[in-house]
């Protein structure tokens, strides 16, 4: 039998699935950070045709190929992006398939200008790292390495579009070496805007202070200059990403000593850089999330609980079971690291209350009676930036302050402003946030408006937010307090309107719109004062709040504050205001007045008796100073907040029942009675009940009454969600037991998550207020 003939052998590839072709639209921080490369390798990598280009503040990207191969770039685009950029949305529509060939980086269609996400600094990423020690490699020690997925982008960018000649780098033209890896799409420094190297970069330098513009050494030399200089005790002023640190041995107790004299810093907590993880794990106790955060590119300073042989000196952070650590996130301070072999404190470059030096010349008059010699370098800073502040509080990431690494990336609101807004913020951790329709850019951290010179970084910051996201407020907020230097600037502003903001009802607020809520919810808003609607101090609130208004459900029974502001930094004061409420239990109060001069505690006293600048205060931040003083824990403290972190610390992990704290309906609210709890925390300290026994018992009281008292107005006002917010919660001891007794009883609990809990939130909560308040007509 015949077989059927058989069809001739043939080369050309037999007929797949036809190609298809999709246009993608995607929207985030993705122009300046490396993303059109990634594009065009991934592409490379999945055989797919093509091109990518930056359009109108977003990118696009046409794809032809297989169904599968495009499904899985998809995928990829978003689990394998660089490390700066933050996609916010991508849109996939399909297109008919065309005659790409290759896959091409397009010019930009059309000028980037508008408001478009700067991303944030970032750290030395680990490729860069490599090379910074890599003998072989052409930028070997170099302290200005960078490329596109790490180093500095906020602080270098004076406008955009993110191009070079309007960034601090267009003091300097690249080499022929590398101009050709920022012309190669292949290359990780494609289009780089801050790309050099030794032959064409910034130089650095070391000048003895008093000696400006005497260099000492240059380069290499400078930085083992300096690294020789610290291992001597010295101090060194050191020029960074966003302003100068100050820098010295953390192990030399003189060193540390002289350091906070010169600087004028007595007790507040300063912060250690170390190079690595390790080295950070010998100095102090980091779970998984912490460990974490210490290696992220945003490398904040992470609250870690300091081990008793880390070996630091104990003027590091004074009576307190935590410390600031951070690694490394520049090559300069890898390099200087490497050198000292040791950990260094890594503190803010100024005297105390000012903002951080950036420039030089004004670090040659303003630090040279601090620091012994300076580290400097040429690369110009466009933009002041702090080191962000974070601690882990059970499972949750607080920032304490928001800068590098973090801001300026915009956050969304619930609710679209119809007209553009500037929320001014409060007067203390200060930030401002300007509002376009739903996004609202909040700025870095700007400090206490307490002083000319962060005034000026308040409107410098502003110019600068105003410039480079192309907002031009017509609206102001601000808090209702007639005297903070914020309310001042709102209303200097001449704009069309000014809102005022009542300060707790802005920090439910904050927490709410973070979470996309407009719905009412309860916020237990704790902190030190607030301009209450009646005139009084505020500042243990349970509020039933949403963002068109709040009412007051729960409060702090008011004790009045002998010397007002006074009284913050002497808790023995507020103390005697508790007192004043029962003179019967001044037995239990004995050791609140030791040591207190006689005629200092008589003349609070006719304060409180005739109401001279002694206002009326619910506060839970002056109940934890008015508890420190009555356990004699402190009387008088160096910095905002001493009392309360100093009896945290004290609680530790100590185990212990609550003490009696009731509630009481009065009128429409329930309003927390203190004064059992003081006096019992005063007899047991008499009775000599150990103090970190007591210190534990306070926390579990506040949390117990405060998680009960939530219960209670949710149940009265049918609501399931708590937002906790305000400075007390920056307690991770108070944070989580609150939280956990209130998820025991069926309710959800809300964090701030990328704002923090204190002040530094208040802009973003105004503006959410505001917004909501257009939106509504009103």
């Amino acid at each position: 039998m015949n077989e059927p003939p058989r069809r001739p052998a043939s080369h050309s590839p037999s007929p797949g699935p036809p190609p298809s072709a999709i246009l993608l639209r995607v929207r985030g921080v993705v122009q300046g950070v490396g993303f059109r490369p990634f594009v065009y390798r991934l592409a490379l990598r999945h055989g797919l045709h093509g091109w990518v280009r930056n359009d109108a503040g977003e990118v696009r990207i046409r794809l032809e190929g297989t169904t599968a191969a495009l499904r899985v770039f998809v995928d990829a685009l978003r689990a394998e992006a660089p490390p700066l950029v933050r996609i916010e949305s991508i849109d996939i529509a399909h297109a008919a398939p065309g005659r790409e060939r290759g896959f091409h980086i397009h010019a930009s269609a059309t000028e980037t200008r508008g408001r478009l996400p700067v991303s944030p600094d970032v750290a030395l990423c680990e490729p860069c790292a490599q090379e910074l020690f890599d003998p072989a490699n052409r930028r070997f020690r170099y302290p200005f390495i960078t490329c596109t997925d790490c180093g500095p982008r906020f602080t270098v960018i004076a406008s955009l579009p993110y191009d070079r000649e309007r960034t601090s780098m267009r003091a300097f033209h690249q080499c022929a070496a590398c101009l050709r890896e920022y012309a190669s799409p292949a290359d990780r420094r494609y289009h780089s805007q801050t790309n050099s190297c030794p032959d064409c970069g910034p130089r650095v330098w070391l000048e003895h202070a008093g000696s400006a513009g005497v260099h000492v050494a240059q380069d290499e030399a400078a930085i083992a200059r300096a690294a020789a200089m610290l291992i001597e005790g010295r101090i060194i002023a050191l020029r960074g990403l966003g302003g100068f640190h100050l820098a010295v041995d953390a192990c030399n107790v003189d060193a540390v000593v002289r350091l906070r004299e010169r600087k004028a810093r007595e007790a507040k907590p300063l912060a250690i850089m170390v190079a690595t993880l390790e080295d950070a794990l010998r100095l102090a106790h980091a779970g998984e999330t912490e460990r974490t955060l210490l290696e992220s590119a945003e490398r904040p300073i992470v609250l870690l609980h300091v081990r008793a042989d880390a070996g630091l000196a104990a003027d590091v952070a004074p009576a307190l079971d935590t410390i600031g650590i951070v690694l490394a996130y520049t090559p300069l301070h890898r390099l200087l690291l490497d050198h000292v072999r040791r950990p260094l404190v890594m503190t803010s470059g100024n005297r105390s209350d000012e903002p951080i030096v950036t420039d030089v010349y004004d670090a040659t008059h303003r630090l040279a009676g601090i620091a012994d010699a300076l580290l400097l370098h040429d690369r110009e800073i466009v933009a002041r930036y702090d080191d962000s502040v974070v601690r882990v509080a059970g499972d949750a990431r607080l920032l304490l302050r928001r800068a590098r690494g973090f801001a300026p990336l915009p956050l969304e609101l619930p609710v679209a402003s119809p007209l553009p807004l500037l929320a001014v913020g409060a007067h203390l951790k200060n930030t401002f946030t300007l509002v376009h329709g739903q996004r609202a850019w909040v700025s870095q951290h700007i400090g206490d408006l307490e002083n000319l010179e962060t005034l000026e970084h308040f409107n410098a910051s502003l110019a600068r937010f105003r410039t480079l996201f192309s907002i031009e407020p017509r609206i102001a907020v601000r808090d209702r307090h007639p005297a903070y230097m914020s309310t001042r600037i709102a209303d200097e502003l001449g704009l069309e309107r000014v809102i005022a903001v009542q300060h707790h009802h802005a920090h439910v607020a904050a927490v709410a719109a973070e979470h996309g809520l407009r719905e009412p919810i309860a916020g237990l808003a704790f902190d030190g004062t607030g301009y209450g609607d009646d005139g009084c101090v505020w500042g243990a609130e349970t509020l039933v709040a949403d963002l068109a208004g709040f009412r007051r459900a729960g409060r702090m029974r008011y004790a009045p504050l002998p010397g007002g502001d006074l009284a913050v930094r002497r808790p023995w004061r507020t103390a005697l205001g508790y007192l004043s409420l029962d003179p019967d239990a001044a037995p239990a109060f004995m050791r609140a007045f030791a040591d207190v001069d006689e005629n200092e505690r008589a003349v609070a006293a006719v304060q409180i008796e005739r109401r001279i600048n002694a206002p009326l205060a619910s506060s839970m931040g002056r109940l934890f100073d008015a508890a420190a003083a009555v356990l004699g824990v402190r009387h008088a403290c160096h910095y905002e907040g001493q009392a309360a972190m100093e009896l945290e610390s004290l609680a530790g992990s100590c185990v212990a029942d609550p003490l009696p704290f009731p509630a009481v309906r009065e009128d429409d609210a329930w309003v927390m009675d203190p004064l059992p709890l003081l006096a019992a925390l005063g007899e047991r300290t008499l009775a000599g009940d150990h103090v970190a026994d007591l210190a534990a018992a306070f926390h579990e009281s506040v949390a117990q009454a405060s998680a009960e008292l939530a219960v209670r107005i949710c149940d009265e006002a049918e609501l399931r969600t708590v937002a906790l917010c305000g400075g007390v919660f920056q307690n991770a001891r108070l944070l989580v037991t609150i939280r956990r007794r209130l998820v025991e009883r069926g309710l959800l609990v809300l964090l701030p998550r990328e704002l923090g809990p204190n002040d530094g939130a208040i802009s973003y909560g105004q503006a959410a207020i505001a917004a909501a308040m257009l939106d509504a007509g009103s």
